[in-house]
């Protein structure tokens, strides 16, 4: 696997320190930069492009999860969180992270966080052969002060709410932090439809098709709810079972 490109961003110098130094002794990963503030990170993070970024949770200006609100879809493929407060652990759940690491960092934890890290890389590397990517039937979210683990097979549509997603479950709704486009390339393609901007369907939710003016159509799933397929996604009707 080609080198691991790793920026480390956290307030503390002697926290920097310490990863800088067990990074350089790992001799698949290249560090490219270090930050000590949400701001400039947002900037090295974007300028950059690294593999990996270890990102403290609280810093000053933005905060960790500010960071990766703002770069969005550009954020790095592997997050690790560092922090000195557990609770911060949900948060790295809602966006994904491969690991969090508290304060102080053990080198052992440390070595379970990379190993981690290249097993997500290694199958965001992989993404060639998509059918050999194992997506996972579930998805972890944070619901009255838990994490709530919502089976794929249970969606009906998913919709954007701003920096989230909302997951509509029957009469249930779930918000995630994450981007539609991010969503999408989570969910298995031969059973989710994109139909706009904004919305994404589970095919096998689809009660009935509607046609509507300049080339929409209305959606009803079989819960009840309608959706619009927008004229920009026309080409995703041969996949809800409508040729044209």
């Amino acid at each position: 696997m080609p080198p691991i490109r790793a920026i480390v961003v956290d307030d503390e110098p002697l926290a920097r320190e310490r990863l800088r130094h067990w990074l350089s002794r790992e001799p698949n990963i290249v560090l490219v930069g270090e930050c000590s503030q949400g701001n400039e990170a947002v900037e090295v993070l974007r300028r950059e492009r690294p593999d990996l970024v270890f990102l403290d949770v609280q810093m000053p200006g933005l905060t960790g999860v500010q960071v990766l609100e703002a770069l969005g879809d550009s954020a790095p493929p592997a997050v690790v969180f560092v922090t000195a407060h557990e609770q911060f652990a949900v948060e790295a759940f809602e966006v994904q992270a491969v690991d969090y690491l508290l304060k102080p960092v053990s080198r052992e934890r440390f070595k379970t966080a990379l190993d981690r890290v290249s097993k997500r890389l290694a199958l965001s590397r992989s993404e060639a052969s998509p059918p050999a990517v194992k997506l996972p039937d579930r998805l972890p979210v944070k619901h009255n002060g838990r994490i709530v683990f919502v089976p794929l097979a249970d969606i009906d549509w998913i919709g954007s709410a701003d920096n989230y997603v909302e997951l509509h479950v029957g009469s249930q709704t779930f918000l995630m932090r994450e981007t539609m486009n991010a969503i999408s390339q989570r969910l298995p393609s031969e059973r989710f439809v994109r139909v706009s901007r904004t919305a994404i369907v589970q095919v096998a939710r689809v009660r009935q098709l509607e046609p509507l003016f300049h080339g929409e159509y209305c959606i009803e799933l079989q819960s009840g709810a309608k959706v619009t397929l927008s004229r920009s996604h026309r080409d995703q009707l041969p996949r809800l079972g409508l040729q044209g």
